[in-house]
C-alpha cells in the first residue's frame, strides 16, 4: 500500500462508520412537519424531490442504518421509509401532494447529530417546491479583528454589516433562504464556518472580507474561489495569513465534523463540479461589482488562493474582499451605509444571476420569469428598495400600479431583474 492508499484510507475512516436511527415525526409551530433521524456525526448528503408520485429523497452517503423504516403518517405524508445498500442510506418521504420542503439540516444535540427534514402542505402548487440556502459568512469577529485601518475601523465589523445587509435582501426575496454563520461579534474558528455552512444544507457560501495590504496604495475590490495554487502576489499573502490562522484552530476540528479533506479525495468528480460552479458564481458576483459605479475593482478576473473556508466538497464556495480597509478611499466607501449596501446589492443580484443559470431543481428560479416577489417590511421605501435591487422606481410603480398609493408591510410586490 503507498503513501497515498494509507492516508486515504485513515481519513475516510473519518468519514464511515456513520450509524442512522428514525427519531421521530412531529408538527411544528409554523405548519410543517419535522422527520427526523439520529446520527454519528455530520454527514455528506443529497436530497432532491420527484414527481409521479409525489416524493422527497435524501441519500446520505457512508452510512448504515440501523434497521429499515416504514412509518406511516397522516396527510400530506403518505409513508417515511429508509434502508441502506453498500454504504448508502436512503431515506424516502412518500407524499399524497406536492409540498414545500426544507432541505435537510444537521444538528448537534447530546444523542448525536439531529437530521431535520421539513415539508408543509400547499394545494397550490404543481410541483415540489423549496428555498435556496445561501450561508453567509461575516469574516474574522470577536478576539478576532482582522485587518484594521489607520483610522481604527475594523474589518469585522465592516463584514458583519455587509452580510446582514446582503441577509436582509435574500430574506425577503421569494424562493431564498439566508443564514448567517455569525450574527454578533462572535469568534468563529474556520472548521465551523464551512462545518455550519454543511449543516444548514446551504446551497452556495459567500465568505465577505475586507482585508489589509503592507502598501497603503492598493485597492478595490475583489473575488476568489479555492485552489492551492495562489493567482496574485496579494492573493498568495492574504493565503499565508490565512494559514497561520489554521495552525492556530486546527484543534477546533471535532470528532463530529465532515471531513471535508477525505471528502475531496473520496468524491473528486463533486469536487471539481464544485470549482467549476464556484467559479460561475464568483464571475456572477465579480460582473456586478463592475456596474456599481462607487466600487473599484482590484483584479478584473476572478482570482484563486488557498482559504480553507471555501474547501467544501461539494458547496459552490466563493470570497469576497469588497476592499483593503488599508486604504483611505476603500475604508471611507466601506464606513457608509450606501458603500455597504453597494456590495450587498452586487453580491445578491450575482447570487440571483448565478442560480438562475445554474438553477436548483425544486426551487422556484428552476422556471424563472424575470420577476422576483418582494415583501415589504416595516420601514421599507420604494426608493431603499429601488436601491437595493438595482431597478428604477418609476419600474416599480408601473410593474406594480402603485402610483399615488402607498405601500405596507406583507405587501407583496414584483421586482423585474
Amino acid at each position: 500500500m503507498n503513501k497515498f492508499s494509507l492516508f486515504l484510507l485513515v481519513f475516510s475512516s473519518l468519514i464511515y462508520s456513520n450509524e442512522i436511527s428514525f427519531n421521530e415525526v412531529k408538527e411544528s409551530n409554523d405548519g410543517f412537519i419535522e422527520i427526523s433521524f439520529l446520527l454519528d456525526k455530520v454527514s455528506f448528503i443529497k436530497s432532491y424531490s420527484l414527481i409521479d408520485p409525489s416524493r422527497i429523497v435524501i441519500d446520505i452517503y457512508n452510512s448504515d442504518l440501523k434497521s429499515d423504516v416504514q412509518e406511516k403518517y397522516k396527510y400530506p405524508i403518505k409513508k417515511i421509509r429508509a434502508s441502506s445498500k453498500e454504504d448508502l442510506t436512503r431515506i424516502v418521504i412518500d407524499l399524497y401532494e406536492y409540498v414545500n420542503w426544507k432541505k435537510p439540516t444537521q444538528e448537534k444535540i447530546d444523542e448525536g447529530i439531529l437530521l431535520k427534514i421539513e415539508v408543509k402542505q400547499n394545494k397550490k402548487l404543481k410541483t415540489n417546491i423549496r428555498d435556496i440556502i445561501v450561508a453567509i459568512d461575516a469574516g474574522h469577529g470577536g478576539k478576532d479583528p482582522g485587518a484594521v485601518s489607520s483610522n481604527n475601523v475594523l474589518e469585522k465589523d465592516i463584514t458583519l454589516l455587509i452580510a446582514k445587509e446582503l441577509q436582509r435582501t435574500l430574506r425577503d426575496t421569494e424562493g431564498y433562504q439566508a443564514v448567517l454563520i455569525r450574527n454578533d461579534d462572535s469568534t468563529v474558528s474556520l472548521n465551523d464556518r464551512y462545518q455550519n455552512a454543511r449543516k444548514y444544507g446551504a446551497d452556495a457560501f459567500i465568505s465577505i472580507h475586507a482585508d489589509g495590504f503592507r502598501l497603503a496604495s492598493v485597492k478595490g475590490a475583489s473575488v476568489f474561489i479555492w485552489s492551492e495554487e495562489s493567482s496574485s502576489s496579494v492573493a498568495r499573502n492574504l493565503s499565508d495569513k490565512e494559514r497561520k490562522r489554521i495552525q492556530a484552530q486546527i484543534k477546533n476540528i471535532k470528532s463530529y465534523d465532515f471531513n471535508e479533506d477525505a471528502a475531496r479525495d473520496l468524491y473528486p468528480n463533486t469536487y471539481k463540479k464544485k470549482i467549476d460552479q464556484s467559479k460561475i458564481l464568483g464571475t456572477k458576483i465579480l460582473d456586478q461589482l463592475k456596474r456599481d459605479p462607487f466600487t473599484k475593482i482590484h483584479k478584473q478576473n476572478v482570482e484563486y488562493a488557498d482559504f480553507r473556508v471555501l474547501k467544501s466538497v461539494d458547496i459552490p464556495s466563493v470570497l469576497v474582499e469588497s476592499g483593503f480597509i488599508t486604504n483611505l478611499e476603500d475604508a471611507k466607501r466601506l464606513k457608509t451605509k450606501a458603500g455597504r449596501r453597494m456590495i450587498a446589492r452586487s453580491i445578491f443580484l450575482g447570487i440571483h444571476n448565478y442560480f438562475k443559470e445554474t438553477p436548483v431543481s425544486g426551487s422556484i428560479l428552476e422556471n424563472y420569469s424575470n420577476y422576483l416577489n418582494y415583501e415589504i417590511q416595516k420601514g421599507d421605501v420604494l426608493s431603499e428598495i429601488a436601491i437595493r435591487f438595482g431597478v428604477t422606481v418609476e419600474s416599480l410603480n408601473n410593474i406594480n400600479g402603485l402610483e399615488y398609493r402607498s405601500i405596507y408591510p406583507g405587501q407583496i410586490i414584483k421586482i423585474k431583474i
